[in-house]
């Protein structure tokens, strides 16, 4: 099946070529004298090699000349030195299609010597289908198209764009935006504008939207901290119910894009004056919030019921810093964190369990705390496979629906508790060790940067933050944990993992590095975030991550919580919002109101969801109020990117 580009060049079909020159002469004659006159020049001579017919030059009286060769043309009467000349290609060969041009560097010009030929080049176009037509309604100018072949079009208008001659049946084509219109600033889209066709395509349809500046709104909940609860009932939503204050919750969006919290370390609806583990679960649809499940009062023990049963009682114990997953059925899963077990002891915990049709069913692992992993033979699925008990992991969820799970702070094979890299995926009901060591503390294996390898492997580590690309890959950023050497704290790698290796992407192989921040909105190769954890991420619609703050290094080097709002996307780092240097207050502006000066205060282990328009929203976490001291927050804030 042919591929054909498309050539987009928005002209007439026909190059002018003139040649001008100066000298003496009647109107056709030849030229002579070095003072400029507007003497023509008759064209005459030769050229050779042209591969096809149809070659047209022409001089400014309107004489044509037809050649069907490539190559040097030779004039009847050569320009005199200090004379003005001007050769240009009048209609291009068609059979085969061609796009010749006049080089020799001197096609045009003043002849610093008497000029006797110009070369005329042409090149085989036939892989190139002409685009004509017109379109209009186009905000602002600067849009480019751009055809597979590099072949350009630039427009001023929006709308449909007809083919002068369509794309047969059956034929490839790609028609893409190269550039978008910057005054204002747009972002454009080509409708029908790829593919293999189904039937001839006479047009493609160019959609541009006008940009808007990125803004975060406050949405709902305090501006200060320490705020309790208010549940209202069971089940109903109301618009002045709002979670408490808190911090290492977890959350997720459903299918019908409503989000979900559940948990952390915050406080509940008597407004203790301290903040305890949760396990409250909440939603939150069309700007209310509903209490689903669980208890409006901290510190309750897990109702574990049969494993592998549903019931409307059961309900894990109040915890935080879990990990989560939704599987391809849009069901939600709970790992593990530290929280109360089946008797009410606070401990790091292994229990896996589902949410389902408003039921809660614990899966597998213990209904007691503490307990050390059973990793098996790697590589190989075992009904008594089972991560041992820790908190502080990341996690994801692969095409399949399989969950993974990836380090944190617990209990290794050995029974001895500390900072873990083992990865384990869970499908049909059996967890694998994939990879990892299953013993605690172990150093990074870098490698070479932006190259897989069977041995590479992050350190151990906890408090990352983890996402999964369009492509199914799986990437992992910072955390705290033990670089190359093996010392422990805080990280600002970034890795990939894709069939079965790890790949580490950027950032650096030790520990504390100060962020690099470049321009505000400007993409580079140097741009890094400073080594941090306890980061909030979010995935956009264009499946590139965003990140938000957590405790770690500014520019400047200093340690502290952070505001700064950063993307990665097409491999690089952008700083997006916020400040370069830690410590930043909210600035709240009118609640509901969107406005260029509001911006989230500095905190880390806050909540993330991304809504259905690609908007990020952020929840509490811990933070700072305004004397400056950290405490849990329950502020609910949206930004536009």
């Amino acid at each position: 099946m042919k591929f054909r580009q498309i050539a987009l060049l928005l002209v007439d079909a026909v190059l002018i070529a003139t040649l001008v020159a100066c000298g003496g002469g009647g109107s056709k004659g030849g030229g002579g004298g070095s003072t400029p006159s507007p003497t023509t020049f008759t064209i005459g001579g030769s050229v050779s090699g042209l591969s096809g017919t149809g070659l047209v030059l022409q001089d400014n009286g309107g004489d044509n000349l037809s050649i069907s060769a490539n190559g040097a043309f030779t004039f009847a009467t050569p320009i005199d030195s200090g004379s003005s000349y001007n050769v240009t290609v009048f209609t291009q060969p068609s059979t085969p299609a061609q796009t010749c041009a006049v080089t020799n560097g001197t096609g045009t010009g003043t002849a610093t010597a008497n000029v006797t030929t110009v070369q005329v080049a042409c090149t085989t176009t036939a892989a190139n289908d002409t685009i004509g037509g017109t379109v209009s309604g186009l905000s602002g100018t600067g849009l480019v198209l751009q055809d597979n072949g590099g072949n350009n079009l630039t427009i001023t208008a929006n709308g449909i764009f007809t083919f002068s001659t369509p794309v047969a049946s059956g034929d490839g084509y790609d028609v893409t935006v190269l550039t978008q219109p910057s005054s204002p600033a747009q972002t454009c889209a080509v409708t029908n504008g790829t593919g293999t066709a189904t039937a001839d395509v006479t047009s493609v349809v160019v959609a541009c939207a006008n940009l808007t500046a990125s803004e975060w709104t406050w949405e709902s909940g305090a501006g200060g901290v320490a705020q309790a609860g208010t549940y209202g009932t069971l089940g109903t939503p109301a618009p002045g119910n709002v979670p408490g204050g808190r911090y290492a919750a977890v959350s997720w969006t459903d299918a019908a894009g409503n989000f979900w919290l559940f948990g952390g370390l915050g406080y509940d609806s008597t407004g203790t004056s301290i903040p305890g583990y949760l396990n409250d679960l909440w939603e939150y649809s069309a700007g209310e919030w509903t209490w689903m499940s669980g208890s409006n009062v901290y510190g309750k023990a897990g109702t574990y019921g049969t494993e592998g049963t549903a019931a409307p009682a059961n309900v894990p114990g109040g915890r935080g810093y879990a990990v989560i997953w939704v599987d391809a059925a849009g069901n939600f899963w709970l790992f593990g964190g530290s929280g109360l077990d089946s008797t009410g002891n606070l401990t790091d915990l292994n229990d896996l369990w589902k949410y389902s049709a408003g039921e809660w069913t614990w899966v597998s692992g213990s209904d007691v705390g503490n307990k050390s992993g059973t990793y098996g033979t790697l590589g190989t699925p075992a009904a008594g496979n089972v991560p041992g008990a820790r908190g502080y992991g990341v996690s994801w969820a692969d095409a399949a629906g399989n969950l993974w799970l990836f380090g944190g702070y617990g209990y290794d094979s050995a029974g001895h508790d500390g900072l873990l890299n083992d990865l384990w995926k869970f499908s049909a009901g059996e967890w694998t060790w994939e990879g990892g060591s299953d013993t605690y503390g172990q150093s990074g294996t870098y490698g070479t940067e932006g190259t897989a390898a069977a041995s590479n492997i992050p350190g151990a580590r906890q408090y990352a933050v983890s996402w999964t690309d369009a492509a199914g890959n799986f990437w992992l950023f910072g955390g705290y944990g033990a670089d190359s050497t093996g010392r422990a704290s805080q990280l600002n790698d970034l890795w990939k993992y894709s069939s079965g290796q790890w790949t580490w992407v950027s950032g650096s192989d030790a520990v504390d590095q100060a962020g690099t921040y470049g321009t505000q909105g400007t993409p580079a190769s140097g741009n890094v975030p400073g080594a941090r954890q306890g980061t909030v991420g979010w995935i956009d619609k264009a499946g590139n991550l965003w990140i938000l703050g957590g405790n770690g290094y500014d520019s400047t080097g200093a340690s502290g919580q952070l505001n700064d709002l950063w993307e990665f996307s097409g491999g690089l780092w952008v700083w997006m919002g916020g400040s370069d240097v830690a410590g930043q207050l909210s600035t709240y502006g009118t609640e509901g109101t969107p406005a260029p000066t509001n911006v989230p205060g500095a905190r880390a282990f806050g909540l993330g969801w991304t809504d259905s328009a690609g908007d990020l929203w952020q929840f509490g976490g811990t933070g700072l109020k305004l004397n400056g001291n950290p405490d849990s927050l329950n502020d609910l804030w949206k930004f536009g990117p």
